[in-house]
């Protein structure tokens, strides 16, 4: 079985990339009500900031503020995954044997990908990834397009020009 390194830093800020089982469906958006809701739950139970989240049909990126005496982000995303599986209907769920001896509802891929930030740089690469990851899937031509981003908070906060991230030939640095 392989040795996965995570990295467990008190109070750190992480970049999560959470996947669907089956990336054929359109399960995060189509039931977009229920992974807010989901979120919300997770939140009030383990708190952390969002500093940046775009929820694409498959899967979705996030960058997580943890709280300055906590490093269980495994918890956090365990806990988010969970409660969407929960939320959804029954049948969404594609249970094989393997997924019920480790007690999945057949929803996500058992891991997710997670990147401790180590600088402003490294930051500011991982938050215009999640961005215009709907571009570079060809969702939209624009970002601003995105519904289900936290980008327009941040044009509201001066963070992003709105009009940023409109070209799809756009190289962004954090591309994975």
């Amino acid at each position: 079985m392989p040795n996965y390194r995570r990295d467990f830093t008190t109070g750190g800020l992480y970049f999560f990339t959470v996947v669907l089982k089956d990336r054929s469906q359109d399960y995060l958006i189509k039931y977009i009500n229920e992974f807010r809701q989901a979120y919300k739950i997770t939140q009030e139970r383990y708190p952390f900031e969002t500093v940046a989240i775009c929820v694409l049909p498959d899967h979705f990126h996030l960058l997580m503020q943890l709280p300055e005496n906590d490093s269980n982000y495994s918890v956090r995303i365990g806990f988010l995954k969970s409660q969407f599986s929960k939320l959804l209907p029954l049948q969404c769920r594609k249970i094989s044997e393997s997924d019920q001896k480790q007690g999945d509802a057949g929803i996500w891929q058992r891991r997710f990908w997670e990147h401790l930030i180590r600088n402003d740089e490294d930051l500011a690469n991982h938050w215009d990834y999640i961005y215009y990851n709907p571009v570079k899937h060809g969702y939209v031509q624009y970002v601003k397009e995105w519904q289900f981003s936290s980008f327009h908070r941040d044009v509201d906060k001066g963070i992003y020009p709105e009009d940023w991230g409109g070209c799809p030939d756009l190289i962004i640095k954090g591309e994975m």
